[in-house]
């Protein structure tokens, strides 16, 4: 299993980045390599996270990623010229959103996927546009970035306070993984030193021209004849 998941790992990570911008988010560089550097885990794809502008085609009435445009993307803050310059590409339903920062990550163990299990609702989605028409006031479109914007920080955040939490949780994880062997270690030596000291004794019994409990025995059978005698 180790072998097999070290192996399995090593593949994985000499593939090249098959994602559209082709390497790891500036900002989630350090939880990856982090991560990558403990043998219990490995990261198969991940995402800093981002803002961004979509548009539906027309002709999609359900949404459907074939059927995306991206008129905007970026993995940092975003400005209210970034998103009305997209916005006058939409010719479908456009939709602002924010999404935080994603890791997909195999585990070895199920009891390491235990101390990867993260859950995070902090995102945004808001129609913006209808067949390429705007919905909403300038104001409006001011507001939702200023909020896309806080979540954006908030996000990077988080990202730091995961990575902190993941030091201190793998390192204590490891720690105690050690002070388990040594105690398994220590009771399978001190069990030994016990038999060793069970098989001297039992030696002395047998030694001593006989066995010394056969002869108590022996002693005891006497004494009874001697008192039914009496």
């Amino acid at each position: 299993m180790e072998k097999s998941f070290s192996e399995w790992k090593k593949r994985c990570l000499s593939k090249s980045d098959l994602s559209k911008k082709g390497n790891v988010d500036e900002d989630i560089v350090h939880l990856v390599s982090l991560l990558n550097s403990y043998e219990e885990y490995f990261t198969t794809s991940s995402c800093s996270g981002r803002i961004t502008v979509i548009d539906t085609a027309p002709e999609s009435c359900v949404v459907q990623k074939k059927n995306l445009v991206w008129l905007f993307v970026s993995h940092m803050k975003c400005t209210f010229d970034d998103v009305m310059s997209a916005l006058d590409s939409s010719c479908g339903s456009a939709v602002l959103k924010f999404e935080p920062f994603v890791l997909h990550v195999q585990c070895r163990t199920l009891e390491d996927a235990r101390l990867m299990a993260v859950r995070c609702t902090h995102s945004l989605e808001v129609p913006l546009s209808h067949q390429g028409k705007l919905l909403v006031s300038h104001e409006y479109v001011h507001f939702l970035i200023g909020i896309a914007n806080k979540k954006m920080e908030e996000n990077l955040r988080r990202i730091e306070r995961f990575y902190q939490s993941i030091q201190t949780t793998v390192m204590k994880n490891k720690h105690q993984t050690l002070l388990d062997k040594e105690k398994k270690l220590a009771t399978k030596k001190n069990k030994s030193i016990v038999r060793q000291k069970l098989g001297h004794q039992t030696d002395d019994c047998h030694n001593n021209e006989g066995s010394s409990i056969i002869e108590m025995d022996e002693d005891l059978h006497l004494a009874k004849c001697f008192s039914s005698v009496l």
